[in-house]
């Protein structure tokens, strides 16, 4: 799971990041504060204002029929009128090769997506863009050009910046209408968006950043311990943990990491922290929450032994490689993003180019294997609920029938072929889109990726009439454990009447509802 900072937390450290790295980062803190600061300004609009029939903000178009997009970067950019505007956000790989001169972050998006829509469909003219490089959401707002078609986190960013605009809408009646067969594609992926919509759909789910077992072969063989396998449970991995956190001369080993905000918020039992009430939009007092139940205390217990292993405190579970550690390759096992294991194996599809070469001399130190994230008991095959990247159309959008057509094509065999040979875990599951995976990334061959499509990712459970708020989990472990030393028990119940309720009153006071 990427470590994206939610409102309340702190950025992870720069450290070994190239300048450029450290610029995007800076700029994804300063944009959310922008874009708070502009949903600040005008909060009666966001909260009153149905998502489905919210209408974009006042546009300057030109006199030849392009709506010209001031940005921070001060690059020309503008979208004619006849173009079909795609906008990414939230998927790293689309924003390698921004930032600079001259360069635009588009040669993912064309190789993965635009080379073959382009393709599929010759006469539609089709204009991209991603986060931040040169625009940002905020700059799309306040020029009233709203994307035809966006690429996003569900999870995280429907209530947190696409609903605020207004630029969210229940596309039920056109998925069925255009004939898309949802109940082919990833039911965990169909559900964590329906879980964010209000009662209806708003995206249509495009492929998964799926969570794996990473483990640094270098270090198991040196202390000759089995390799982690399919299907191996906590237990199993505790024990390795424990026998693998160890110290070595001047060298000292950690045995794993998993970042425990993402632990609990994609928890593998399908849990979700909202009480239902009587209105998929209750009004922010009425919001309640639920951590101390015996299920919530079951899965905070089985995370909590991990974090307790002496000296294998959590940093960050790009320790895997090389993150806030001395030296890379001194971590044993992490849980992690498929994203970072293309990255992780050189590929330069996800690795920016100013980071190659160090990404290249850290590899020295790791042989990567890689296998499913640990189940809750044996015999279980669930993993993570999925952290979904999703096709969402606004009803603002200039070109929607050409946008529904692309998103039908996105989720056909051939595109979702398209998409897991390069490496993402696709939401249709046919022994072709399976076999097709990582072929296009050369760097893959020599690792055996066959966790990627194992197991069933969490489904969501009892989130209707709900409002998801993008509470602060981290809390829990990061602050009451980790910090205050806390046992579980009480730093689930701090959490969920002290820490989130105050969390809520604090957004509502800035105007946000999220």
């Amino acid at each position: 799971m990427s470590e994206t900072p939610t409102p309340a937390e702190r950025p992870e450290s720069g450290a070994g990041m190239s300048r450029r790295g450290f610029v995007r980062n800076t700029a994804l803190i300063g944009g959310l504060a922008a874009l708070g600061g502009a949903l600040q300004a005008a909060p009666a609009a966001a909260a009153g204002t149905s998502s489905t029939t919210a209408t974009s903000r006042g546009n300057v178009s030109s006199a030849t029929g392009t709506v010209d997009i001031p940005n921070r970067y001060n690059v020309p950019f503008s979208v004619a009128d006849d173009e079909l505007f795609v906008f990414a956000a939230n998927f790293k790989p689309f924003e390698l090769g921004g930032n600079d001169q001259g360069r635009e972050s588009t040669r993912y998006f064309d190789t993965v997506f635009g080379d073959a829509i382009r393709a599929k469909f010759p006469t539609v003219k089709l204009k991209y863009a991603t986060w931040d490089y040169p625009i940002r959401y905020e700059d799309l707002a306040k020029a009233g050009r709203v994307p035809d078609l966006i690429l996003e986190d569900p999870r995280l960013r429907i209530d947190r910046d696409l609903e605020p605009l207004g630029w969210t809408q229940d596309i039920t009646s056109l998925v069925q209408g255009a004939g898309i067969d949802l109940t082919k594609l990833n039911i965990a992926s169909v559900e964590q968006i329906k879980s964010r919509s209000d009662g209806g759909l708003y995206g249509v789910p495009l492929w998964i950043d799926e969570s794996l077992l990473f483990y640094n072969k270098l270090i198991f063989d040196k202390f000759g311990e089995k390799y982690p396998a399919l299907g191996s449970t906590y237990d199993d991995v505790y024990k390795l943990a424990v026998k693998l956190t160890r110290q070595d001369g001047i060298h000292h080993y950690k045995g794993y990491m998993q970042h425990p905000d993402n632990y609990l918020a994609m928890n593998q039992l399908g849990l979700y922290p909202f009480v239902p009430g009587s209105s998929e939009q209750p009004a922010p007092e009425d919001v309640k929450v639920n951590l101390t139940s015996a299920e919530w205390k079951t899965v905070a217990n089985n995370l909590h032994r991990f974090l307790m292993i002496p000296r294998n405190n959590f940093t960050t579970v790009d320790d895997f490689f090389k993150g806030d550690m001395s030296f890379p390759g001194h971590l044993a096992m992490a849980v992690n993003n498929l994203s970072k294991l293309n990255a992780y194996a050189l590929s330069s599809y996800y690795v920016e180019e100013d980071d190659a070469d160090q990404f290249a001399e850290w590899a020295k130190s790791v042989q990567i294997g890689v296998t499913s994230m640990p189940v809750l008991s044996r015999g279980a095959n669930t993993i993570y609920q999925p952290d979904t990247r999703a096709a969402f159309i606004p009803p603002q959008s200039q070109h929607k029938d050409q946008a529904l057509d692309v998103v039908k094509y996105l989720v056909s065999e051939e595109m979702q072929t398209r998409i897991s040979s390069y490496g993402m875990k696709a939401v249709l599951k046919t022994d072709a889109v399976v076999n097709a995976f990582g072929t296009a990334i050369p760097e893959l061959a020599a690792i055996d990726t066959s966790a990627v499509y194992w197991g069933e990712n969490a489904v969501i459970k009892n989130y209707q009439n709900t409002e998801y708020w993008d509470i602060p989990l981290y809390k829990v472990f990061r602050q009451h454990v980790l910090k205050d030393g806390m046992d579980v028990d009480s730093s689930l119940l701090v959490t969920e009447t002290q820490d989130i309720p105050d969390y809520i009153k604090a957004q509502v006071a800035r105007g946000l509802t999220w």
